[in-house]
């Protein structure tokens, strides 16, 4: 079930744990995911890792990611980026979106991570 505004859009990391997010003019891509309508399917860029897996839309703004897979290049300069941002995924069960912001968290925490949408034209 797409929810308008929210898949098929290039989602920026801009903040994790209430930090903002620098990209790294080491790293190799900046931290994104886009939701896929197809197949309920997440990919994105850890700022080094390529990720993947599914996520399940259900009603009142919960989402869950599974099955998250990650390629295995080493780049010291953005592992704990990466490492942080997978394990937002691991925990977020809910999402809140206003208007080119979207922010994961999980119930009854401060949110997780902040994102924009960026227009990749």
């Amino acid at each position: 079930m797409p929810v308008s505004g929210l898949t098929e859009r290039y989602w920026k990391l801009i903040e994790l744990y209430g930090n903002k997010v620098v990209m790294n003019p080491k790293a190799h891509k900046e931290p994104h995911f886009i939701l896929k309508d197809e197949d309920n399917r997440v990919t994105g860029n850890s700022g080094c890792n390529h990720f993947f897996g599914t996520y399940e839309l259900k009603p009142g703004n919960r989402i869950r990611f599974s099955q998250i897979g990650v390629t295995r290049m080493a780049c010291t300069e953005s592992m704990d980026t990466e490492q942080s941002l997978l394990k937002v995924f691991k925990m977020t069960d809910h999402y809140a979106i206003n208007g080119d912001t979207l922010v994961l968290s999980k119930t009854r925490m401060a949110p997780l991570a902040r994102f924009v949408a960026i227009d990749k034209k």
